[in-house]
């Protein structure tokens, strides 16, 4: 899925590599967090306006796919 590349990236530069949305500071891992801690979608996105609806969405379905395809090549 291209737009994997579009949505999370690491740059060393970056908060030392950790991988964050495209565009933004904000780290992937504390949109799972957000997720794992029973926060909502919309309750992240207040709390992070510089990730878009879109790419907190495509970042989940990247994850998805990913993970996917780890299952099934065991």
């Amino acid at each position: 899925m291209p737009a994997t590349i579009d949505v999370i990236h690491s740059d060393p530069d970056i908060l030392g590599g950790t991988p964050v949305f495209v565009g933004t500071r904000v780290p992937f891992r504390n949109f799972i967090d957000y997720l794992e801690g029973g926060y909502s979608l919309d309750e992240f996105l207040d709390s992070f306006p510089s990730v878009s609806r879109d790419q907190a969405v495509a970042a989940l379905e990247a994850a998805h796919e990913a993970l996917s395809r780890h299952a099934h090549s065991d």
